[in-house]
């Protein structure tokens, strides 16, 4: 199927500059590496909701351009309007908030938590000259190119667009290698005290509901010292992966849920729930994935111990497929 050029250099463009930011970011040594990502991620974005737009409007390059009225020859603004040209004469096009409102106005709504996301992201950029000691809050910018990329990805398959994510690797560089003494010695200024409240407010306002989106994911590292390697509970998702040992404190927080919060949540989220044996085959396939559900026992020597399930918010991602959501 052949595909629009403008419309396919958009894409290349956004799918480049994102894996751009993400090579910056994780440079062993570069000063400017928040900064850079946020500069390049907010101009990925950019691109990817341009081609969006221009794809839902036929190709049209006006849709992209800011238009003005066609002068009279008395100075009078007429009916008819043309792309708005730069300095160089060139047609003027719209910015990344103009593109998500007449994507909006085409029916293609961009997801609450992605916009706040991306608006602490953008936030940013714009603060980036008054940042002198941004050492002192890299964990939290980490958190948000940690959404950042996560929300692109969920984006690019839930949109069906034409950008092959199996072809590239998208992670940040862990922040365990983030000398922690060097952030306890740092000082905030007062811009970055308002950037960060700027930041929590987007948080704040997120719907914790949503699984797809996130406006920052939270990093927490803990290292412990251990006299075995027997100690904790060994989870293996991937025969060439390697092992982790996991405390039943960190157990319960991967698996916060139980049957009955997720049948109460259930109740409010879909229109069409019903606690019937179409839910619980359901919860029984889901009881099966060792990703999705852990068996905790109440004496885990003992064959005949009682048991009890406790669930991964990720059960949403299934159910969801299952039922219409309010």
């Amino acid at each position: 199927m052949k595909i629009n050029k403008t419309y396919r250099s958009l894409l290349d463009k956004s799918i480049n500059s994102m894996l751009s930011a993400i090579e910056i970011y994780n440079k062993p040594d570069f000063n400017y590496r928040e900064e850079t990502f946020a500069i390049l991620a907010v101009n990925s974005w950019e691109l990817l909701f341009k081609a969006q737009l221009l794809k839902l409007s036929k190709y049209n390059m006006n849709a992209l351009y800011e238009m003005e009225f066609v002068k009279k020859k008395n100075g009078e603004n007429s009916t008819r309007t043309k792309p708005k040209t730069n300095r160089a004469g060139n047609p003027m096009t719209i910015g990344l908030f103009e593109a998500v409102n007449r994507l909006d106005k085409l029916g293609k709504k961009v997801n609450s938590n992605l916009l706040k996301s991306i608006e602490s992201i953008i936030e940013l950029r714009d603060n980036a000259i008054h940042f002198h000691n941004e050492k002192s809050i890299s964990k939290e910018l980490q958190e948000l190119g940690f959404a950042c990329i996560k929300n692109y990805m969920s984006i690019v398959k839930n949109w069906e667009l034409e950008i092959d994510l199996t072809k590239y690797n998208f992670y940040l560089m862990p922040l365990a290698y983030v000398d922690s003494k060097v952030s306890a010695e740092s000082v905030i200024t007062d811009e970055i005290a308002k950037y960060l409240d700027f930041v929590k407010s987007k948080v704040n306002e997120s719907d914790n509901d949503d699984v797809e989106y996130d406006v920052a994911i939270a990093i927490d590292i803990q290292f412990k010292k251990s006299n075995t390697f027997e100690d904790g509970l060994p989870v293996k998702y991937d025969a060439n992966g390697v092992a982790i040992a996991l405390s039943e404190e960190d157990i319960r927080m991967k698996f916060p849920l139980d049957y009955k919060d997720i049948t109460e949540t259930a109740i409010s989220r879909y229109t069409n729930f019903s606690r019937n044996n179409s839910f619980h085959a359901h919860m029984k396939t889901i009881k099966a994935n060792e990703k999705l559900c852990y068996t905790r026992k109440l004496d885990p020597k003992s064959k005949n111990s009682q048991k009890k399930e406790f669930y991964s918010s990720n059960v949403w991602k299934v159910l969801d497929n299952h039922y219409r959501k309010n």
